[in-house]
């Protein structure tokens, strides 16, 4: 991990970012508002999607599965298997970035890691991602542990996201303090 945070120390800058942020902004714009109009179409029903659901509720992702109905299903499964693999690796690298702008080179450590913390958001999301295939392509078996896992590890992605902009907020309090000091001088 330490080589992951001295990568984006060496490369992070505001051309990078402004890459990231066009790529990143077109998966919700998107890929992944086009997916779940899809899969809600093909469920012929608003469900939405298991990956954006709040709580800890493995009977509802269950009954979710259920709702979609064999065609959402295998789109669904589909789209976590694609477009659901890129997504986490490019968020991950924009806040990497985002948090590297904020906080390289800074006297308030011990922060210089915490650039790499979006790497392990994208990890819970990936374990999140892998539990809903099973749990999508193993239909009509259901498996109370595999919905309870993917409960436990969707709440750890969202927690670690909430981390994540915490870390980005006190970051731009800093910034603007440190510029509203030497606008003083």
């Amino acid at each position: 991990m330490k080589t992951l945070s001295e990568f984006l120390n060496r490369n992070a800058n505001w051309k990078t970012l402004l890459v990231f942020l066009v790529i990143y902004v077109s998966f919700p714009a998107y890929f992944l508002k086009n997916a779940e109009s899809k899969i809600n179409e093909l469920a012929g029903k608003t469900l939405g999607v298991i990956d954006l659901t709040f709580g800890f509720n493995p009977q509802k992702t269950l009954d979710m599965v259920k709702n979609y109905g064999e065609e959402a299903r295998r789109f669904y499964a589909t789209t976590e298997l694609t477009t659901d693999i890129i997504y986490p690796l490019v968020y991950a690298f924009l806040l990497g970035i985002i948090l590297t702008l904020l906080y390289r080179n800074k006297l308030y450590k011990p922060f210089e890691s915490v650039n790499i913390l979006p790497f392990f958001c994208q990890i819970f999301d990936y374990l999140e991602n892998n539990c809903i295939v099973y749990l999508l392509k193993s239909f009509p078996e259901q498996s109370s542990t595999i919905a309870t896992f993917c409960e436990l590890f969707k709440l750890l992605k969202w927690l670690s996201f909430g981390l994540i902009i915490i870390f980005i907020l006190y970051g731009l309090i800093r910034l603007l303090l440190e510029k509203l000091k030497i606008n003083r001088i």
